[in-house]
């Protein structure tokens, strides 16, 4: 009985003591495992793949003919007739609008009568002009023979052939002449003074009827060119005014040539630089869905619009520091045959275009201080200078910071500086830096803002990049 209450005694011992061993052995191994995650990193990766890549400028704007008119008034005046209502199709030189024109209609003809009478004037005075010469040609006659007549007396006189009654009639004949000579040369005089005294009546009285006419056809409005009235902001019955300085006149309508459409997009300066004209673009309208135009970049404006108040900085007495665009013109190829100036829309304008070339992710692109990555950098891969890329001009705020990507080498992050190119929508060429197939970490964001080099990951692309992406 003895023996075996001991017996059993014993064998409880030694359960106790191999459960107690295993509890230990348990908790070596999870301290042992929790040393080894201590300093682990979890991180999402993605290869360095060889890729086509678009860069893609968008902009938004609003559709816009290239060719277009806002008619204005020309004159002081009610509208009597209009001929078109808005979104008629006209062609060039059709009636549009009659303002009233009784005064003006008055004023031409009565420049036309004054204009015929000047010209019946300058018709008489040139008759007189001829009058006078045929009269100085006969006196010019009557004083050349009777010159002669002078002269024959004056001979026979001498000689006692004639009497002196005969050679005082001679004498008086020749004096007559002489005077009706004078005489005829100065109604010649006259009547050519009168003749071009005519014709400059002729003249000006052209002039006025000219205004007469640009004051009357100043109320008729004719298309200058085949369109589309667009807009008709005015009535039949209306005044309207002409445009005096600092005040602009009333607009009758707005005539579109809607066979070339345009979308006049605002493109942020940082990405002006890279537009170019005759890149393609495609134009996508907010009025119709699901649909998008090809189209061609024709237009760049050189002057900044400060995007608050749309106002060229050109026109600005100031500097501003205030965010600007630039207008960007693009060419529809195919417009719909319903589209309306106006409507709003979105280019997308491709300014780059590569094939074939290394890819990573842009949010794999993060940037270092030199004097953090200095000891890494040197111990591996040489002086800081000779594998950093070189910074731009623009971005050199902090000369210190270098760009480049964290790569993943016997689970441990390595920091590379890579060389950029072009930028597509999600991925972004490399240049240098970097080899095709190389595992590079792409997240999460604030893993990749504060990761150092050399610090152990493990790799996990299973989980949902959901990540705080604010910044």
């Amino acid at each position: 009985m003895g023996a075996l209450a001991g017996n059993t005694m014993s064998t409880w011992k030694k359960i106790a003591i191999g459960v107690g061993a295993g509890i230990v052995l348990l908790a070596i191994i999870g301290f042992t495992v929790y040393q080894s995650h201590k300093n682990l990193v979890t991180v999402q990766t993605s290869r360095v793949q060889l890729m086509d890549l678009t860069s893609i400028v968008s902009a938004s704007g609003e559709i816009k003919p290239k060719v277009y008119v806002n008619i204005g008034a020309n004159a002081f005046g009610k509208i009597t007739h209009l001929y078109v209502r808005e979104g008629d199709r006209v062609k060039k030189g059709q009636m549009l609008a009659q303002l009233e024109n009784v005064q003006s209609q008055a004023d031409m003809n009565a420049t036309e009568a004054s204009l015929e009478a000047a010209r019946t004037d300058a018709l008489a005075s040139d008759a007189a002009l001829k009058t006078a010469q045929a009269n100085l040609n006969k006196a010019n006659s009557d004083y050349d023979r009777a010159k002669l007549d002078w002269a024959r007396s004056q001979g026979l006189y001498k000689e006692a052939l004639i009497a002196k009654a005969d050679y005082d009639s001679q004498h008086a004949t020749w004096q007559a002449a002489q005077a009706n000579l004078a005489q005829a040369q100065a109604q010649v005089a006259q009547a050519a003074a009168q003749k071009n005294s005519a014709n400059r009546h002729v003249t000006q009285n052209e002039a006025n009827l000219t205004h007469a006419v640009d004051v009357l056809h100043k109320t008729t409005y004719q298309a200058p060119f085949d369109g589309v009235i667009t807009n008709l902001p005015v009535r039949e019955g209306e005044t309207v005014v002409i445009g005096i300085q600092n005040s602009p006149g009333s607009t009758l309508m707005t005539l579109a040539d809607l066979s070339v459409i345009t979308a006049e997009v605002m493109v942020d300066e940082t990405d002006i630089v890279n537009v170019k004209l005759g890149q393609t673009a495609e134009v996508s309208i907010d009025a119709i869905p699901k649909k998008t135009f090809k189209a061609v970049v024709s237009e760049i404006g050189d002057n900044a619009v400060v995007r608050s108040t749309g106002v060229s900085t050109s026109q600005q007495t100031t500097a501003s520091e205030e965010a600007k665009d630039f207008k960007v013109v693009v060419t529809l190829q195919d417009p719909p045959h319903d589209i309306r100036p106006g409507l709003s829309t979105t280019a997308k304008i491709t300014t780059a275009s590569r094939s074939a070339v290394l890819t990573v992710p842009i949010q794999a692109l993060t940037v270092r201080e030199k004097q953090d990555l200095q000891p890494k950098l040197h111990g591996e891969t040489g002086s800081v200078e000779a594998a950093a890329p070189q910074l731009d001009a623009s971005k050199k705020r902090d000369k210190d910071e270098i760009q480049g990507v964290f790569v993943v080498r016997n689970r441990k992050a390595e920091f590379l500086p890579v060389e950029t190119g072009i930028a597509g929508i999600t991925d972004i060429e490399v240049i240098r830096g970097l080899k095709e197939g190389d595992e590079v970490i792409t997240g999460s964001y604030k893993v990749l803002r504060t990761l150092r080099p050399g610090a152990s990951v493990k790799v996990d692309n299973t989980a949902p990049a959901k990540e705080e992406e604010e910044s």
